[in-house]
This record gives C-alpha cells, sequence and structure tokens, in this order.
C-alpha cells in the first residue's frame, strides 16, 4: 500500500498513471506487470486486471467461433419429441414463435432479446472493436460499440435460457420419447466460447488498446 507521502502526490500524476480498486476505492499508481502476471489491489487483494497475451487474436479466434456456432444454436433443432404417436421438433426460434402464436407476445418478446437479439448484437460489437484494434480504424466508434456492449453484458441471458431447456428435457424424458438434437449441443458450445471470451478479452487491455496506450494487446 503506497505511504502517506506517495498518496499525497497521486493527485499530481497523471489520470493515465492511475488506477482505483472496484472494491475498496483505494487510488493507486497504476502497477507495471507483464505477460501473464495479475495486478491486485494491495488494500483488499482484489485483482484490478490480468495481462494476457496476444489478446487481440485470442479474443478475435473465438468471436469468430461464436458467430459460426450462433446460428446452429438457434435454428437447429434442439430435441424431437414424440408423444402418443406425434411428433414435435423444437428449436429456441421456434420456441419464441411458439409463445408469440400463443398469445405471450411480451414473453416472446423478452425470450428472443435475451436469448437471440443481445448475444447476437454484443458478438457483433465485440467483433467490430477487435478489428478496430487490429487495423487500427474508427477507434471512436469503436469506443462507443465498446461502452454499448458493457451495457448489453447483463441482457444475454444464454445460461438461463440452457438451464429452462435442460429442466424441460428431465421432465419431460419420463412423459415421451425424447431425442437430444445437434442444436442443443451447438448451443453448450456457443454458451461456453462465449464465457470463455469474456476471460480472454480483458477488459483493462482493451480499453488501452482502443486509447493506444497497449501494444502487448495487440501483439
Amino acid at each position: 500500500m503506497p505511504d502517506s507521502a506517495e498518496l499525497q502526490s497521486l493527485p499530481e500524476l497523471p489520470v493515465e498513471e492511475l488506477i482505483a480498486c472496484h472494491e475498496c476505492d483505494l487510488l493507486m499508481r497504476k502497477p507495471s506487470i507483464e505477460d501473464g502476471e495479475r495486478a491486485v489491489c494491495p488494500r483488499c487483494g482484489y485483482e484490478l486486471y490480468r495481462q494476457g497475451h496476444q489478446v487481440i487474436g485470442r479474443s478475435m479466434a473465438l468471436v469468430v467461433t461464436a458467430l459460426l456456432l450462433y446460428v446452429p444454436a438457434n435454428f437447429l433443432p434442439i430435441m424431437q419429441l414424440n408423444l402418443l404417436g406425434q411428433t414435435s421438433v423444437d428449436t429456441l426460434w421456434s420456441g419464441v414463435l411458439g409463445l408469440y402464436g400463443s398469445g405471450m407476445q411480451g414473453i416472446a418478446v423478452v425470450v428472443f432479446l435475451c436469448s437471440m437479439a443481445v448475444p447476437l448484437l454484443k458478438l457483433l460489437c465485440q467483433l467490430v472493436v477487435l478489428l478496430s484494434i487490429r487495423l487500427d480504424f474508427g477507434r471512436s466508434y469503436s469506443l462507443l460499440l465498446y461502452r454499448i456492449y458493457h451495457h448489453l453484458r447483463d441482457w444475454g441471458m444464454l445460461e438461463v435460457y440452457l438451464m429452462g431447456i435442460l429442466v424441460a428435457i428431465v421432465k419431460l424424458a419420463d412423459l415421451a420419447d425424447l431425442s437430444l438434437g445437434l442444436g442443443l449441443f451447438c448451443f453448450i458450445a456457443l454458451l461456453l466460447v462465449q464465457v470463455w471470451l469474456e476471460v480472454t478479452m480483458s477488459p483493462h487491455q482493451i480499453w488501452e488498446a482502443l486509447s493506444g496506450e497497449d501494444v502487448h494487446a495487440r501483439d
């Protein structure tokens, strides 16, 4: 933790050389760390940020993978249900249409936004941000898109929808002949890739790269 003399001199430092802990609000000099290391708050031990290696390249690969998985995850069959001689094939999109057609338009819109529209918009924002850093263009627009992405993070609820699918599968397994479709595995893969992307795409390094400060993220 900085001593009292150091704390008194902190306000005189440039803003880009300062960092505040999100947990205890301690204001300190931004520590200099190497690839693979992490900076922690000296007061509470909260992780301030990590210094990843090849963040842009790895994140871009994950974003492209997630976009490739998006279509099969949403439009390929999740499960096939055989009950009393009748067969139904369900997809994520057919679930939205089914809710809308049964008079639950509000719920259908919420499901569409949280399980399809927002996750796609998040991926597109991430892709444009990463491309702008890699190709060095449109940084001001990318800053806006990255802010939008952070506001959208709380609205993408793929894990909640997956939990609902798993609960439905468990309940229907004893009532009908149920078979899992390729769409379910693509949906699970999409969720895992997005979680991996959240871990890989370090916000600290992305903000610095967008401001032209971080050279490590673009390596």
